[in-house]
């Protein structure tokens, strides 16, 4: 086994001795339970306990959906932020990363296994958790988006921005710091994406051009809108296409997935980031 994956597995062993994400997993289970209890409500909301029709159940759990998408999505970033964060400061404040790198390891073997460890962890987590969820609401209302493994391939993309993010801002700032900072960030890219859309919807080129510029900063909110694309069905995407710019600013909504050119750019941008992580990390006295 290669020392990228020495470290990976040793990361993933510690992300599971601190409990985090099986404490996750839990409340995760808890929070299914409950929404799965929702969608079951569903066909009962009509006025006077008139049972809605199918059409109304499809539309109502469709959107439901991108709410319960949005809350999986945060909780995601938040896991991979504070996954992340303390992952290289935490080494070498607790003298572990001398103790590691004092063998026939580099630093950049050390900082790309840290990233996959928490990778890996991360797509442990969302994969079965996702199938599960969507399974319940099939169960429950017979209602399957169009295009889950779309879904869960954006969102998982999101975490692994934010994640990298955090990762390059561990190896100079303190776990707490720099995991607020991410979270920070990740939200000052979401706003722009809805500032970006309210520039668009009132054709503001300038204001568009923001939020814009803040997609391709930090990508969160561009899989982000791919993941809603991915859950949309196609009568409520002709629906909202066809309100045309007024549909833009809504930040639950977005007619088209990220173009491959964006697709590409924002693999580009987490092999820079990750990049810089090893670079700053190299030159870091432990």
């Amino acid at each position: 086994m290669t020392p990228t994956l020495v470290i990976a597995r040793l990361t993933v062993q510690e992300l599971l001795r601190r409990r985090l994400f099986l404490v996750l997993v839990a409340l995760t289970l808890v929070v299914m339970a409950l929404v799965t209890w929702g969608f079951a409500r569903l066909p009962t909301l009509g006025d006077g306990g008139r049972e809605l029709g199918r059409t109304e159940v499809v539309a109502v759990a469709s959107q439901l959906l991108i709410l319960v998408g949005f809350m999986f999505s945060f909780t995601l970033a938040f896991s991979a932020v504070f996954a992340g964060a303390p992952s290289l400061s935490g080494d070498v404040e607790s003298g572990t990363a001398l103790a590691i790198l004092a063998r026939p390891i580099s630093r950049a073997e050390f900082v790309l296994g840290k990233w996959l460890g928490i990778v890996a962890t991360i797509l442990v987590y969302a994969l079965p958790t996702t199938a599960l969820q969507l399974l319940l609401v099939d169960v429950v209302v017979s209602y399957v988006p169009p295009r889950p493994l779309e879904f869960v391939a954006f969102v998982a993309a999101e975490a692994v921005v934010i994640l990298t993010l955090a990762l390059a801002l561990s190896t100079r700032l303190a776990g707490m710091v720099g995991g607020v900072v991410a979270l920070v960030l990740w939200g000052v890219g979401w706003i722009g994406g809805i500032v970006g859309g309210v520039g668009l919807a009132f054709d503001n080129p300038t204001v568009t051009h923001v939020g814009t510029a803040t997609r391709l900063i930090l990508p969160t909110d561009g899989m982000w809108r791919g993941a809603v694309w991915a859950l949309e069905p196609a009568a409520i995407l002709e629906t909202m296409r066809q309100a045309g710019r007024a549909a833009a600013a809504n930040p639950f909504f977005a007619p088209d997935p990220p173009p491959a050119p964006y697709l590409a750019w924002t693999a580009g941008w987490v092999a820079v980031v990750l990049g810089a992580a090893i670079w700053s990390f190299s030159r870091r006295e432990i």
